[in-house]
């Protein structure tokens, strides 16, 4: 091989050389650990006699078995209606106060932008382990200054760690922390959209709700479908906020969500091939929910596009 051969393949192979690293950090840490939990998910422990001595507990093939318990199990099931419920709450309440705050935001007459848009997103620099431990001494009736006030001008204390308010609690958590990062996606968006194209309908006559409506909003679609399909997938995972506030009452079981199932099959019970196959299972959920999403959006943008071409 001459030089120039050499160097034309050195030239040609650099790119892939450059993913090597990122390639191996996704096989070890993303890859390899669903492998694994694939394979748990289709085995089981079997038991010989007490299972005292060696040999009596051995790992056997159980095929889909462990599936077909954890899609029987109620509290599995339960909880998948619950963060169905506390999905239909924060989705729709954290994407609407980020689009609001971020129209504001986009507003000409707002002041103080910087320090607006630094205060509504810091709540998500906050982890959710310490958010969810605030929020829950403020739902303390004992230790709460909301209720300390309530008392004084003799209005109602709810108790919002209990019954109905809990999902208005959990929700508030989410929406608080969330909110600001899906503000700044949906801020960032409209700060792209040209400036020629504010005029043009300021000139047509155009109001400013009639710019937030007709222009910022449609143009800012791509946007609100990313912070749409993270916010599912995050609804779906909801675990670090019932498992804080747990201690804190007894109307969050220990099963509150799936992944808390999950969790206490895994490292409660010790069942490590069911819970695989329970966290598999809600892998494929959340796989199977946002990539319908993404396709219905896909269709309705393509639909729209062959539409205005018409036109």
């Amino acid at each position: 091989m001459t030089s120039a051969h050499r160097k034309s393949y050195g030239v040609k192979g650099a790119p892939y050389a450059f993913l090597v690293p990122a390639t191996v950090l996704f096989a070890l840490f993303f890859a390899l650990p669903i492998g694994y939990a694939i394979w748990l998910s289709l085995h089981k422990v079997q038991v010989k006699g007490l299972g005292l001595g060696s040999g009596a507990r051995q790992e056997v093939w159980a095929g889909l078995e462990n599936y077909t318990d954890a899609l029987s199990d109620s509290e599995f099931l339960d909880g998948a209606l619950r963060v169905l419920g506390y999905g239909a709450i924060v989705v729709p309440v954290m994407l609407g106060l980020a689009l609001v705050l971020a129209l504001m935001l986009d507003s000409d007459k707002v002041r103080l932008a910087p320090f607006t848009r630094l205060a509504i997103f810091l709540p998500y620099a906050v982890p959710g382990v310490v958010a969810a431990l605030l929020w829950g001494f403020l739902y303390l009736p004992d230790v709460s200054p909301f209720y300390f006030v309530l008392e004084k001008l003799g209005l109602p204390q709810p108790d919002l760690l209990d019954g109905g308010g809990l999902y208005a609690a959990l929700s508030n958590i989410a929406v608080w922390g969330g909110t600001g990062f899906n503000m700044i996606v949906i801020y960032t968006s409209l700060q792209a959209i040209p400036a020629e194209v504010y005029e043009a309908a300021k000139l047509d006559g155009a109001t400013p709700l009639q710019i937030a409506l007709r222009i910022k909003i449609p143009m800012v679609a791509p946007s609100l479908v990313l912070t749409f399909f993270f916010s599912i997938i995050a609804t779906l995972q909801v675990f670090s906020e019932p498992t804080t506030l747990k201690p804190l009452t007894n109307a969050v079981s220990t099963t509150w969500s799936p992944l808390m199932k999950v969790y206490v099959d895994a490292f409660g019970k010790g069942d490590i091939h069911g819970a695989a196959a329970g966290a598999v299972v809600i892998a494929l959920a959340t796989l199977v929910v946002s990539f319908g999403f993404l396709r219905a959006a896909n269709s309705r943008n393509k639909r729209d596009v062959s539409q205005g071409a018409a036109r």
